[in-house]
Parts: structure tokens; C-alpha cells; sequence
């Protein structure tokens, strides 16, 4: 493809080289560089590409995309300069690609907490209806069968647009993704055209990158800002920030909650450790699912379902057939009568949704509560007391332990968390920096009908100390500890 087709959509400053130069592929990592590439040099949180351009040129570079124009330029290469290479890197992958997100109906989901659960159970409802399918998620991202490994929730705009072109080579219909805030405010969504978007619910998280809530927030907002008319956008309205978000938007606004009117509503009849019945605008329905937020999540790919032209009906079939997503609020049952809970809840926040659901089924049978919980190293630190008090309110015993140290010394991480509660709340305290070990007490201390929740890790299997990542799976744990398969 030719560079000038590729800067089609490009807001550039100046040129210098031949426009019409032939370009094989496009590359913000300057190792991937070969002959005939254009090179997209970015300034990252962590390194400036700029850095790289001679590099990108040794290796056969022809083009770069630059922000600031070298003073020596070589007279075989086409310069092309903007004011953000952050911003037009999405337009040129989109371009190269084919413009992928036109070729089949891309949905994005965002939010602090269920975006990896909605993804999830949207792609999987929409296999059941028998579509071609991708998803983009945190956990893994999917063609159809087709497993790819995720390494970020949402990739860089270049491998972005190779995903989506090889879905739409798949034959795929729909895509649903995980729009991160980091993605969103690094435009790596940039170029997309997205047929819908959702906004699940906003609480603190990533303020080591945004800084303020508000920027998080603002991050979070853009998404919707940039939809189409043609678009829908479906957003929470039990969440504070539910209308905030879509009220600069273009695209066609659609509500859901549990606690008032909306175009989609639900209410609880029953729950059960094994699932919910519930009645969604007016008929019943049994899920595999418990808690509040799952039933605001169930909602929100209810909603989605119906903006994609399916049946009510279809969709409340397909919705009872669906399962948990790997990490989510996933019992673990032992020999002896007590239940095991893995779950992602990594903020304070999704701490709290996970202990009301259980308490939603255990407040009416009895038995103990016994948090295992962390947090993460280099991340919002902010978070790690308020953390520590939620588990500790809802908890009859909380273990402190290790989450993800990375490099910082996981007894300080554990000290910040101690440090939100007074001496009556360290009471019902344990502090354990080995996770297998901590999990192991506290199955030791479990009893007939108690719940152990197993917070921070979810779907991960790993743990990373000291910048080195090592095999961990609280399921895996819990069953060799439980002695069961």
C-alpha cells in the first residue's frame, strides 16, 4: 500500500520524501523494523521512539511517522510530521489493515469493574446464536475457536487492526472488546468504528497513571464522546456516573439498571451459591450467575443483544446456558462443606460487590467468611487501606498476603493495607506474605458451610516478584490443598 493511501485520514504538518513510496508494514517497535516498513515513532509513558529512528532506518525503514523533525534528514527516507503519533498511529493501522472495524459489528465495553465479563458473555451468546465470533479481552482474546494470547486488556492500535483484519478474514460477524482507560486515553483505539458501547460502572482504580478520579473518569468518557450516530451506547444507571458519560454522545442512548426505570430492568427472585432467578423486563429466568453486579452485567448483555437486532426470547435462552468467566466469582467446593471463591476483585470497590454476594446467599444459611486478600505492587496505592477495610467489614477473618509484589517488598504493600484500620478491626487480622500459605490457613480454619474468598488474582496464573513472573493459580492452590482434581 502506498504511503499516501496510508495518511489518508492523517492530520500531517509536513512532509518531506516521496508519498507514494510502497509501504510492506507498519511498526511502532523499531525491533520489528524490516525493509520496506514505516516506522511510527511515539512517545511513550516509558521511552520516546524518536530515539529509535536511525535504528528503524538501519533496518530498512522508508517512512517514519514522527512528531519532531530530525535536523539531519536522509534524503532515501519520506519524513511525515503531526502533532500526536499517539493519536494518528490507530488511523494509519486502520488504513493498512482495511479498515477492519468497518467490516463487521465491533462493540467495546469499558468500565472499572465487568468489562471482561460482559466481553465474555457477549461472545459467548453470540456463538450460541451461531455467529462467527472475536473477542478482546484481559483474559484471552478469541477468532472464533481460535485462542491468541492477551498481553494488555486492550492491544496496541497496530496489533489491534491485525486481530480485527483476521476476524474479518474468519468471516466474523461481531468483535466485543475490553476498551481499557489506559487504551482510550492512548488512542489505541484510534480509527475504530465501533457499532456500540457500554459503560458497566466507575470506582477508583489506575489513579498511579490518571493521577485524579476526574482524569479517569474523562479517559473513560472519550470513548462514548467519539461514537457515531449510527452507534448505541448502553450505559448504567445505578451508577453515579452512568449519564455523564454518554451525555456529549452522538450515538443512541440506552439505559439499564436493578433499583429504577430504564429501557432495560431486572430484579432478584432467588439466589443460591449455584445461580439466580430472575425476572428481566418482566420474564423470568434462571442464571448461573450470583450476586448484584452480575445481574447489572447480565443486564448490560442483555441490552447489547437486543441493540444487535436479537430476540428477547433468544437472548433469555441463551442467557440461562451461560457460566461464570474464568476468576469471576468462581466457587470451588471441598470434601468437608465449605466453598472456595476465586475472584479478580482487585479494588476496593469490586471487593465490596464480591462479599455482598456471598452474603446475599449466606446471610440466610449461616457460616463464616474468610477473606484472602492483597494488592497489587506499583499500582494505585491509594486503594490499598480502603482494600483492607472493606474485606475487614464484611469478613469475620481476613488474611492480608501477597498479590503481584512486582519489585516493591510485599510486607510494606501489606503495611500500607493495615494502616487504613484502627486496633479493634486488626483484630480479625492475619498478615501471611506467602499466598499458598495464607490460602492454606485459611482452609485450615474453615469450617462446615463457610466461604473462603480468594480475592486479586482471578484468571492469572502467575505471581510476579521482583520483575519475574512465577506459575501461581489460586485454583490450582485451593484443589491441591482441597486433595480433588
Amino acid at each position: 500500500m502506498k504511503l499516501s493511501e496510508l495518511l489518508k485520514n492523517v492530520k500531517t504538518i509536513a512532509c518531506q520524501g516521496n508519498l507514494d513510496v510502497e509501504i510492506k508494514d507498519v511498526n511502532i517497535d523499531s525491533r520489528k523494523i524490516e525493509s520496506g516498513h514505516l516506522f511510527i515513532a511515539m512517545k511513550g509513558t516509558q521511552v520516546d521512539g524518536h530515539k529509535f529512528i536511525n535504528k528503524a532506518i538501519e533496518s530498512g525503514a522508508v517512512a517514519i511517522l514522527l512528531e519532531d523533525m530530525p535536523e539531519a534528514l536522509n534524503d532515501k527516507v519520506t519524513y511525515v510530521q503531526v502533532a500526536s503519533t499517539e493519536e494518528e498511529a490507530g488511523e494509519v493501522a486502520t488504513m493498512f489493515y482495511g479498515e477492519p472495524s468497518r467490516k463487521l459489528k465491533l462493540v467495546g465495553v469499558t468500565g472499572t469493574n465487568g468489562k471482561t465479563t460482559v466481553a465474555t458473555l457477549l461472545y459467548r451468546m453470540f456463538r450460541e446464536f451461531g455467529h462467527k465470533v472475536g473477542l478482546l479481552s484481559t483474559v484471552c482474546n478469541y477468532i472464533n475457536d481460535e485462542e491468541v494470547p492477551a498481553s494488555h486488556t486492550t492491544p496496541d492500535p497496530i496489533e489491534l487492526n491485525k486481530l480485527l483484519a483476521d476476524m474479518v478474514k474468519a468471516g466474523c460477524d461481531y468483535a466485543f472488546m475490553e476498551c481499557s482507560s489506559h487504551a482510550i486515553h492512548q488512542h489505541r483505539i484510534g480509527g475504530l468504528e465501533f457499532a456500540g458501547a457500554i459503560f458497566t460502572n466507575l470506582t477508583r482504580d489506575h489513579l498511579d497513571y490518571h493521577k485524579t478520579f476526574e482524569n479517569y473518569r474523562n479517559a473513560k468518557k472519550m470513548f462514548f464522546d467519539g461514537l457515531t450516530k449510527q452507534a448505541f451506547a448502553i450505559t448504567n444507571l445505578d451508577d453515579k456516573n452512568g449519564m455523564f458519560m454518554v451525555q456529549n454522545t452522538k450515538a443512541t442512548i440506552k439505559t439499564y439498571s436493578i433499583k429504577r426505570m430504564a429501557d432495560f430492568r431486572a430484579k432478584i427472585l432467588e439466589c443460591h451459591f449455584e445461580g439466580m432467578y430472575l425476572e428481566i423486563d418482566g420474564k423470568e429466568v434462571g442464571v448461573q450467575f450470583i450476586g448484584k453486579f452480575n445481574v447489572s452485567n447480565l443486564l448490560a448483555v442483555y441490552g447489547a443483544a437486543i441493540m444487535l437486532g436479537k430476540k428477547p426470547e433468544d437472548i433469555l435462552i441463551a442467557m440461562s446456558t451461560l457460566k461464570s468467566v474464568n476468576g469471576r466469582l468462581e466457587p470451588i467446593q471441598s470434601p468437608e462443606g465449605y466453598t472456595a471463591i476465586v475472584d479478580y476483585a482487585h479494588t476496593p470497590d469490586a471487593l465490596e460487590n464480591v462479599l455482598n454476594a456471598i452474603h446475599d446467599v449466606l446471610d440466610n444459611k449461616g457460616g463464616r467468611v474468610i477473606t484472602v486478600c492483597g494488592a497489587g505492587g506499583h499500582r494505585d496505592k491509594g486503594k490499598r487501606p480502603l482494600m483492607a477495610q472493606e474485606a475487614v467489614k464484611q469478613s469475620d477473618t481476613v488474611i492480608l498476603t501477597s498479590d503481584n509484589p512486582r519489585d516493591e517488598e510485599p510486607q510494606a504493600i501489606i503495611d500500607d493495607m493495615l494502616a487504613g484500620l484502627d486496633t479493634t478491626q486488626r483484630k480479625k487480622v492475619l498478615t501471611i506474605t506467602d499466598r499458598k500459605e495464607a490460602i492454606r490457613t485459611a482452609i485450615m480454619m474453615a469450617q462446615k458451610g463457610d466461604v473462603i474468598l480468594v480475592a486479586g488474582k482471578g484468571h492469572e496464573n502467575y505471581q510476579e516478584i521482583n520483575g519475574v513472573k512465577h506459575h501461581f493459580d489460586d485454583h490450582e492452590v485451593i484443589r491441591e490443598i482441597f486433595g480433588i482434581k
